[in-house]
């Protein structure tokens, strides 16, 4: 089972069908760096976004985030400066799918919109099945993830969950 994520919410990306590339910006989605993503990654919404998040924080997005051509830059950015995972109403299926078989934790939770204020203290319980806004004492539950979509982030991703079944695999063949 995965472990709990807890955090504050570092931003709240309001607009429906947000497209992930404004993160860093266009201009800069085929940059390789890391380091040269995170330091460009929020300047048009957060200038001191990089200063503020913290190892844990959470993103929080609107209905189908990520929509658009499914980059992995700007979420290895956000990976990069401490974001732990996304909370969103719902979200673009090639982005889901992209990100998962990176092993970035996802959470769609209608309602999340109304439910946290940026900078609001947070908890995704996997096993409760609910997000847990613990600076107002609340909780929403959240849409249960597949089976595959848990093994895969739960392996870190696409690798490590082929890894896995390999050794499953030939456990079960001995």
């Amino acid at each position: 089972m995965l472990k709990n994520l807890k955090g504050r919410v570092a931003f709240i990306f309001d607009e429906e069908d947000f497209d992930v590339d404004q993160i860093v910006g266009v201009k800069n989605i085929k940059l390789r760096d890391i380091d040269e993503m995170a330091a460009v990654a929020m300047q048009s919404y957060d200038p001191d976004f990089a200063k503020n998040v913290q190892a844990g924080d959470l993103l929080v997005g609107n209905v189908n985030f990520g929509y658009g051509h499914p980059h992995y830059p700007p979420l290895k950015a956000m990976r990069h400066l401490g974001i732990a995972g996304i909370v969103a109403e719902s979200f673009s299926p090639g982005y889901w799918r992209g990100e998962v078989a990176n092993g970035f934790p996802q959470v769609a939770c209608p309602g999340i919109m109304e439910f946290v204020d940026r900078w609001d203290q947070i908890e995704v319980d996997w096993q409760g099945g609910v997000v847990r806004n613990l600076t107002k004492g609340a909780e929403r539950p959240f849409d249960p993830l597949s089976k595959g979509d848990l093994d895969m982030i739960s392996a870190g991703g696409l690798e490590g969950f082929i890894k896995n079944k390999i050794q499953q695999e030939k456990k079960a063949q001995s």
